[in-house]
Parts: C-alpha cells; structure tokens; sequence
C-alpha cells in the first residue's frame, strides 16, 4: 500500500470533488476498551512484589477514532455498539467537524466500513487498507498509547467505570497534538504530497 497510496489519493483526490477545498488524510479504526485488565509493569520499592487484581469480565464498550498524523488532529466517538449505524454517525461527525476539508479516510476492510447502508457524507471519501493489515494503519498506535497511559493495571467494578476514564483520557491525549504527530506521523505517510490534480 505504501508504494501505492499517493496513486490511489491522486484518483481520489479529483477538483471536481475536491472543490478548492483543504486536503485532509486520516486513518480510521475502532477499539473496544473493557474489564479486563491489561497486566503492565509497574515500578515497586526493593523487595516488594507489586499485586494486580485482575478481572476476566467480557464486557466491552467502543471507540471509534480517527487521526490526522499531518496536524496531529483526533476525532473519536464512544459507543456501547459498534455496528454501520455507528460508523455512520462517526463519519458524519467527523464530517461537521472538519467542513471545509476534502477527508481522504483511510479504513480497514470491516463489514460495517463496506456495507451499502454506510452513510458517507459528501465530503469524505474511504480508502480501504489491504486485508489483514493493521501494521499500516497509525490509528492502532494511539489506542496501544491509550491503553497504555489511561488504562495500565486497572480492574474496573462495572462498565460504567470504564467510560469516564475515557472521557478523561481521550481528550487528554488529543490535547498532545506533537505527541499524536510523532506517533502516528511515519514517514512514507509524511512524504505524502496531496494536492487536487
């Protein structure tokens, strides 16, 4: 894909849909965060060994996000379900959120991302990774940063826990737009030269 894509972007990116508009690149996936606990070490006096209670509750809410490595921008909407209707909502979202851009959305080949019902505002357009590979999508890297920052050896009593740690933590992690582009910000994406041919 990495030797593709400033093809692909190039078809895509056409004035007569384009109109004079501001070029947006950003990659899209989904994450469900929950009860179960993800083990991380953790720095402990001498001769103590730290305890972790862990919780095997499989109980889920999602995040889907959306991130601009270019501006180091996240968009992200928690739900309970992760379905098209959902998947519409978030790109209508991030639609109204960015108006006067032209979003090239880079999405993973899930059923909910090529269903006919998808609802695709006027001025995105999705461009699907190849299958099975995740390794391309800088999205991935911010949920690993999330869990990792928000989410380390952490057993929640019930659902409703988990979901305002991710209002405190998406925000928070949003705000650090240098910290987003050098995440997610890899070269071949950075080498990426979008204009409207």
């Amino acid at each position: 894909m990495e030797k593709k894509l400033p093809e692909m972007l190039a078809a895509i990116a056409q004035p007569e849909a384009v109109k004079r508009r501001r070029l947006r690149l950003m990659f899209q996936d989904e994450a469900r965060f929950g009860r179960m606990v993800r083990i991380r070490r953790c720095w402990a006096r001498t001769k103590v060994r730290p305890v972790v209670c862990n919780g095997y509750e499989r109980q889920f809410v999602y995040v889907y996000g959306a991130v601009s490595p270019w501006t180091g921008d996240v968009d992200w909407k928690i739900t309970r379900q992760m379905n098209t209707e959902q998947m519409s909502a978030f790109l209508a979202q991030v639609s109204t959120a960015h108006a006067e851009d032209f979003i090239i959305m880079v999405v993973d080949g899930a059923s909910s991302h090529v269903c006919n019902d998808l609802v695709v505002p006027e001025n995105i357009r999705l461009l699907r990774l190849p299958p099975y590979s995740p390794e391309l999508n800088p999205q991935e890297h911010l949920w690993d940063e999330l869990r990792e920052k928000e989410f380390p050896n952490r057993v929640f009593s019930d659902l409703d826990g988990v979901i305002p740690q991710l209002e405190k933590g998406l925000p928070r992690l949003a705000s650090q737009k240098e910290t987003v582009r050098n995440i997610t910000g890899w070269p071949w994406i950075n080498s990426l030269i979008l204009n409207a041919t």
